[in-house]
């Protein structure tokens, strides 16, 4: 098994805090606003948890902070770093178990991974730097354009194969996506690659016609290999708040989703919504974007991630 490598903590820290900078801002900036020289009371409390809630943490994390304060604290003092502590060790408990690397099973030839997400969650830029990540780490690549609804998408995943060097299967624009997906899985197993990512559309205009041709294209790939696709990777982006939550939800119903990767967390102020959804999906998170270079894609690491979005880090 091998996994998305793990980069030099400090470059990948300081990426990290400079990207959540909007979000912790926010968080912090509001948490000092409500307890400098205050007591926990009724008021403070209701006010934490509406500023929680607008942070787009949820409902349920919101108030498991708010509880656990009330519980140890109430009507005395409280700094706002007490506060940021409680919800930093809060937000971690939640994300921990969900905090899982990208495995490829070597034992797959090729790993059949089915990249699904809106358009414009950076999904088809988050396919070139796996694609990228896994030719570091001695893999051979193929990438499948199977979102043929776009000439836009077909043409940015075979830009991304030039300047990876590897192969790109696609077909004209409104061609049969799961037909294409059935053919790289032939090409991949003829030229022994190891990974094999597909592309795919991601309209939610139409929720129907999403979820039929998605599942056209799950039942086509697994004609081929009955145990494919081997990893669903949802792609989210934060910027889109509550509305990755939605997401989640269609694409779940629709794919089977096996894990998460959110991009775009330095262009938000809202990166709470990774801990809603990783309450409400229990679903793994494999990696998070916080720019456009390559090594800005990383493992999700629940601790860094919790202590630098509350300001702590």
């Amino acid at each position: 098994m091998t996994e998305i490598d793990t980069p030099r903590k400090k470059g990948w820290f300081g990426r990290l805090k400079d990207g959540l900078k909007r979000s912790t801002t926010a968080l912090s900036g509001g948490i000092s606003d409500i307890f400098v020289k205050r007591k926990l009371d009724a008021t403070t409390l209701e006010d934490l948890e509406d500023l929680l809630i607008m942070s787009d943490l949820g409902v349920t994390v919101s108030q498991a902070v708010c509880s656990r304060l009330s519980k140890s604290r109430f009507d005395k003092e409280i700094s706002p770093e007490e506060v940021q502590q409680a919800l930093a060790e809060e937000v971690a408990n939640i994300l921990r178990p969900v905090a899982r690397p990208l495995d490829i099973n070597t034992g797959h030839s090729p790993h059949i991974i089915l990249m699904v997400g809106v358009n414009g969650s950076g999904k088809t830029t988050t396919i070139g730097k796996l694609a990228r990540k896994f030719q570091l780490d001695g893999k051979s690549v193929m990438l499948a354009a199977g979102d043929t609804f776009r000439a836009a998408a077909i043409e940015q995943l075979q830009v991304w194969g030039q300047r990876n060097a590897v192969p790109v299967i696609s077909g004209k624009v409104g061609a049969d996506a799961a037909g294409l997906a059935y053919d790289a899985i032939e090409q991949a197993r003829q030229q022994n690659i190891d990974v094999l990512m597909i592309d795919t559309a991601g309209r939610l205009q139409n929720k129907s016609y999403l979820m039929e041709e998605l599942s056209k294209i799950i039942r086509v790939i697994r004609k081929q290999d009955d145990t494919a696709p081997h990893s669903t990777l949802l792609v989210l982006d934060a910027t889109t708040g509550q509305n990755a939550v939605i997401q989640a939800q269609v694409f779940q119903e629709a794919a089977q989703v096996s894990g998460l990767i959110m991009t775009k967390l330095d262009g938000t102020a809202k990166g709470g919504v990774l801990v809603a959804i990783a309450e409400k999906f229990d679903l793994p998170i494999h990696a998070i974007g916080v720019g456009e270079t390559i090594d800005d894609l990383q493992p999700f690491d629940a601790d860094d991630f919790s202590k630098m979005l509350v300001g702590l880090k």
